[in-house]
């Protein structure tokens, strides 16, 4: 396997984690920053208030955008192993 065909496999992994994980980030941080603005505006100062919303949200973006995800997951590796058998061995 060249270097070439090693830096597209580690760019393609880079890139496939950031799109799969990005849904999940970004919700959380959407709800974090929601919940931190009520607490500013109702001047409760509890920490411990935004962390089960954050993660009932994290857990319903992960169960409704699983199948997209495993798609991305599994055609990143058909990639990958189509590079692999084309080099026809070490």
């Amino acid at each position: 396997m060249s270097l070439e065909q090693m830096t597209t496999i580690m760019q393609d992994m880079m890139l496939t984690t950031l799109i799969v994980s990005a849904p999940m980030l970004l919700s959380a941080l959407i709800v974090g920053l929601a919940i931190s603005v009520f607490q500013a505006a109702t001047q409760i100062n509890e920490q411990t208030l935004s962390f089960v919303p954050k993660i009932v949200v994290v857990f319903g973006v992960f169960g409704a955008l699983f199948p997209w995800m495993m798609q991305l997951m599994m055609e990143f590796n058909g990639r990958v192993m189509a590079i692999v058998a084309g080099t026809g061995g070490p």
